[in-house]
């Protein structure tokens, strides 16, 4: 087996040392040496953005907010599917991993999302951005460390407990839509955004095609 090779690393204030590393046609992002994604596996994100974005397919306009770039599966999997009058906010914290996917080793992964003019991005904390927004987005997708279940960084609860989650409410347009990626399945998650106001379906789809583990996507409405 090939071993990993380095490509590139960052040292981000407060999160530590995050790594970028290829072996053959796959690429790993690490912080502090754990193993946050793969590229391998993004079939559970693609369908984060079908199952949030089901509302705006046929209207053609809205405002979408993407919680974390990470190798830009979820925006791409949002502009295939949305019309030309979307528009798509990202935010993403880390620069390094802007910088990785505006560059020549991520950006073919998912046909350079950020390369579309529907495309914005911000360099800021997703949960900072919709502090600021009330109102302001029909869809909020938010795949942020690994979900509410297996956070790789504690400050990250925060965006999971029921101040961050009534924060995306408001964030929201009435009968808008939260969608949030999650290594794995939570009760306690689930009844979290009910008491912030959310109707919440669960979907378990394959993190490959038909295969791989399966992780959990929380599908919470607004209500009006």
């Amino acid at each position: 087996m090939k071993p990993w090779e380095t490509l590139d690393t960052a040292q981000v204030p407060d999160v530590g040392d995050v790594t970028l590393a290829r072996r053959g046609e796959e690429y790993v992002l690490r912080v502090r040496g754990q193993t946050l994604m793969s590229s391998r596996m993004h079939g559970s994100e693609e369908a984060l953005a079908e199952a949030g974005c089901a509302d705006l397919v046929s209207r053609g306009t809205g405002r979408v907010l993407v919680g974390g770039l990470g190798f830009g599966y979820t925006v791409r999997a949002v502009l295939d599917r949305v019309g030309p009058g979307v528009r798509v906010t990202v935010a993403e914290l880390l620069s390094a991993v802007v910088a990785w996917n505006k560059g020549p080793w991520l950006s073919p992964l998912a046909r350079a999302p950020l390369e579309d003019p529907r495309v914005s991005v911000v360099e800021s904390d997703v949960a900072r951005l919709m502090a600021k927004n009330p109102t302001a987005f029909d869809v909020i997708l938010l795949d942020v460390d690994n979900g509410p279940s297996a956070l790789t960084h504690p400050d990250n609860q925060g965006l999971y407990g029921l101040d961050g989650l009534n924060n995306a409410a408001r964030a929201l347009r009435s009968g808008g839509t939260l969608g949030v990626w999650s290594a794995g399945p939570s009760p306690i998650f689930q009844g979290r955004l009910e008491k912030a106001g959310f109707t919440v379906k669960v979907l378990q789809p394959h993190a490959h095609g038909n295969k791989g583990p399966r992780h959990a996507l929380f599908i919470a409405k607004r209500q009006r």
